[in-house]
């Protein structure tokens, strides 16, 4: 462990603060890892796109996998990938991924020494570190005792009030009595927001603007909460008009070392639910960015947190800040960090839980350039984003400079209609704002996806729009601009483009059967009656040209 620190600091001295000082982390952490003491194999106790993401930092690091999968999910790609994969049950997540037991059965029969959690069903649920604990196995992740002073949505609101950290207006328990939490909201002036204690990403989360809306709005949050996160507990806050949505990201060892890894701006949202984050903000000053900082580390260490975390704040028009919340677990969009900073997130996650030491001090990480992040969903932004669950007839992805791609899904798979319609996250890097944008806008015109919706499209019209390319944007912004109506420029575009991707599907539609026929026939039929192999050489050709 000692010579891990001293390996680093020779390439990261603590106090510097060029680009130089970080960049190389990256390689020397991976090649000390391969060699140091280090886990042999890790279950992953998740799905889609950051069960891959988990599994593959596993295989650089020479860790085995472990995937599980419900019954649904027996041909997803992470399954596909794994070194070894189990069935856990059937495809509601109450009776497969949310089952510690059956999680915890699987990781002792096949000889796993930890445990990661990805990012929502368990991950922020502290019956899953202790049952690890009990099992013998590591989680890679905060310990229970940290995630519930922390990632309880109320006690992290109290313990940011002793550690002075500044904080939205609210109630610091979980509301027992719906009528005196109307009662306060009444006293605090509508809108208010009701939100679940062990949520996140939208989920158990009602903005209630009148009295007349609360018992119903307070009923619906706690009826999701339940659902999501198995936990219908609701506290209340203030709602803030219009203001940015910023994050810090950091990293605690077990050895008293907290980093702060900078921020991410994720004002860009639907509902509640982010769709777009990027790095660093448009709005944050290196000052501003010092002191939102400085508070997420001393809440940290006043919780004794372990391992990576977001600690997430409001950032009203002068520029003050207000604590909202801590997502104890890897957040979906760590790969725009990943991309300024040059560090692997999930290996430094591995590394800690591992009992390693940070490599770096937070002074020495400077971001270089900027990142963006879309998150692609199986969804009809003309339908009100209603899913659209189906089979992947064909897929084209973007590549070339400064591109990313982090996804679950392949060509021929089927999306289930039981879980988050995520697909993929597209990710942009450029050395500016401007270059990022117009990266992404390249990497969206050249992602195809048929046989199913995707809301690409209003990511296109995002990227157009004149307030977000000035990054003059709020929480609210993409909901209001959702409500004006589309110029009729924007709906041609969409339209031209809308008539190459139904051709392409129909032609990819016309492969697909063509190969059903053809595997048919190389059973019940003579070779002379199968489809003309030419023909199919040609459709095939011609889906590739298409834009």
């Amino acid at each position: 462990m000692e010579g891990f620190e001293e390996a680093v600091e020779l390439v990261s001295p603590k106090h510097k603060s060029s680009a130089d000082s970080w960049y190389p982390l990256p390689s020397v952490l991976n090649s000390h890892l391969l060699k140091s003491s280090m886990f042999k194999k890790i279950l992953i106790a998740n799905r889609g796109e950051i069960a891959v993401r988990i599994l593959r930092a596993c295989r650089e690091l020479g860790i085995r996998s472990v995937a599980v999968f419900s019954d649904v999910d027996r041909k997803s790609l992470h399954v596909r990938l794994a070194d070894e994969a189990y069935p856990i049950g059937p495809a509601p997540s109450r009776e497969s991924y949310l089952c510690i037991d059956k999680l915890m059965d699987v990781a002792r029969r096949v000889g796993c020494d930890a445990v990661h959690p990805g990012y929502g069903f368990l991950a922020e649920n502290a019956a899953l570190p202790r049952a690890c604990v009990d099992a013998g196995l590591i989680f890679i992740g905060p310990p229970a005792e940290a995630m519930e002073s922390l990632g309880s949505k109320t006690a992290g609101r109290q313990l940011a009030r002793r550690a002075d950290v500044p904080s939205v207006p609210g109630t610091n328990d979980p509301i027992e009595n719906p009528a005196a939490a109307q009662a306060l909201a009444r006293r605090m002036g509508y809108p208010i927001l009701l939100k679940a204690v062990a949520g996140g990403g939208g989920k158990g989360m009602r903005l209630v603007y009148s009295d007349a809306e609360f018992e119903s709005a307070f009923r619906d949050a706690s009826s999701e909460a339940m659902n999501s996160f198995g936990d219908d507990r609701i506290y209340l806050e203030k709602y803030l008009d219009r203001p940015h949505h910023v994050e810090i990201q950091i990293f605690a060892d077990t050895h008293g070392r907290v980093v702060s890894l900078g921020e991410r701006e994720c004002s860009v949202q639907r509902r509640h639910q982010k769709v777009i984050e990027e790095a660093p903000s448009p709005i944050v000053t290196p000052e501003l960015r010092r002191e939102m900082s400085d508070a997420a580390i001393r809440l940290a260490r006043a919780g004794r947190y372990v391992n990576a975390g977001t600690v997430e704040f409001l950032v009203d028009t002068n520029l003050n800040f207000y604590f909202l919340e801590v997502n104890t677990r890897l957040q979906v969009e760590h790969p725009v960090t990943e991309q300024v900073t040059g560090l692997d997130l999930v290996k430094l996650q591995i590394a800690i839980a591992a009992g390693h030491r940070l490599p770096f001090a937070w002074e020495s990480i400077t971001p270089r350039g900027h990142a963006m992040e879309v998150r692609l969903y199986a969804e009809d932004p003309d339908n009100n984003f209603f899913p659209s669950p189906g089979k992947i007839l064909s897929r084209q992805v973007p590549s070339g400079p400064g591109i990313r791609l982090d996804d679950g899904v392949y060509e021929g798979w089927t999306v289930p209609n039981d879980y988050d319609p995520l697909l993929s996250k597209l990710i942009a890097w450029g050395n500016s704002r401007e270059e990022t944008i117009a990266r992404l806008r390249r990497a969206l015109e050249e992602y195809i996806v048929t046989g199913i919706k995707t809301n690409a499209g209003l990511f296109r019209r995002i990227l157009e729009e004149p307030d977000f390319l000035r990054g003059e944007i709020h929480t609210k912004w993409l909901d209001e601009l959702l409500r004006r109506p589309r110029s009729a420029a924007s709906l041609g575009n969409d339209n031209q483009r809308g008539s190459a991707v139904s051709d392409a599907a129909v032609i990819a539609a016309a492969i697909w059967q063509a190969s059903q026929s053809e595997k048919q026939a190389s059973v019940s039929a003579s070779s002379a009656d199968q489809p003309s192999r030419w023909k199919l050489e040609g459709r095939r050709e011609q889906l590739d040209r298409l834009p």
